[in-house]
């Protein structure tokens, strides 16, 4: 459900915002600088151990009654809900691991059960997650593209009305480049305030090892703004007066559900040289540590 980038994205947009709370390896937890968390999963159990039931599978390769095929992205994998492509590690992290079999990619995209997060009346809504990227870069890491993202909630309603519900990506970084990208999707399709299918996005952010090294990865949502930060530092903001009011409303005046994936191929790779190759290793994962909402009420 994802866009297609129509092209590349070549600039880093470094726009002021609000500093996130919390050091290296912390959240913004209860009680901290105003803050309330309401949802975390830290992914503690045995390794090979299937997701706990807050999360759901997405499998095959678009939801139900295929609104979208191939995602909405023209990405190749197929989602799968095995714990060879999704499964804790045993060492404290979710493993969304891509794997080629038999010419084919398969591999996990996962969403929150709950739909409901958003900010508080005049307050705010934080979402994290501390991620490695798989450990691939571009010689071997061609069509990888893991993601951290937000779909509005009205899209569960029959799987239609992108992008004029909302998607907010907190983080993707394609085909093992050293740089990670944000961006927000709105309006209509195509072209709108939201300049879709490409989206209003930050660019591509420089994180030499975003691949196979933890990394923090946060959005915050006002009535007035979404900021995006990496390790707390802010990568990119779109204020609410970059489009009308009714379009703002209806992208972010509501719930939303969060998801994590690895895909293989599609659009976004493309915009950046292309997809899998010969030489595309199988079996990195994307580790995820944790993942948390947090909300503090309005000053």
């Amino acid at each position: 459900m994802r866009r297609v980038l129509a092209v590349a994205l070549a600039s880093l947009l470094l726009l002021a915002g609000c500093s996130g709370p919390g050091r290296e390896g912390e959240t913004a937890g209860a009680g901290r600088d105003g803050w309330s968390e309401v949802f975390r999963d830290d992914f503690t159990g045995p390794a090979g151990t299937p997701l706990p039931g807050t999360w759901l599978h997405d499998v095959g390769t678009c939801y139900p009654g295929c609104p979208a095929p191939q995602w909405g992205t023209g990405e190749i994998e197929t989602m799968t809900a095995s714990t060879d492509n999704v499964a804790l590690d045993g060492r404290g992290s979710l493993a969304i691991t891509p794997l080629l079999r038999d010419g084919s990619w398969t591999s996990g995209r996962v969403e929150t059960r709950r739909a409901d997060f958003r900010p508080p009346p005049g307050g705010t809504l934080r979402v994290e997650a501390r991620i490695m990227l798989p450990d691939v870069g571009p010689d071997d890491g061609a069509g990888y593209w893991p993601a951290f993202w937000m779909l509005g909630a009205p899209l569960r309603d029959g799987y239609t009305g992108w992008p004029g519900v909302g998607e907010i990506d907190i983080m993707e970084a394609v085909n093992g480049r050293p740089s990670v990208l944000a961006a927000m999707h709105c309006g209509v399709m195509p072209g709108g305030p939201c300049a879709e299918p490409s989206g209003l996005s930050s660019g591509e952010r420089p994180c030499p090892d975003c691949h196979g090294s933890f990394h923090r990865y946060t959005v915050e949502i006002t009535e007035t703004a979404v900021r995006w930060y990496l390790d707390d530092t802010p990568v990119f903001t779109v204020e609410a007066t970059r489009m009308d009011p009714v379009t703002w409303k209806k992208a972010t005046g509501h719930g939303f559900f969060l998801i994590l994936n690895v895909a293989v191929g599609g659009g976004l790779p493309g915009a950046f040289g292309g997809g899998p190759t010969p030489a595309t290793v199988s079996g990195r994962p994307m580790l995820v540590d944790y993942v948390s909402v947090a909300t503090r009420p309005a000053a």
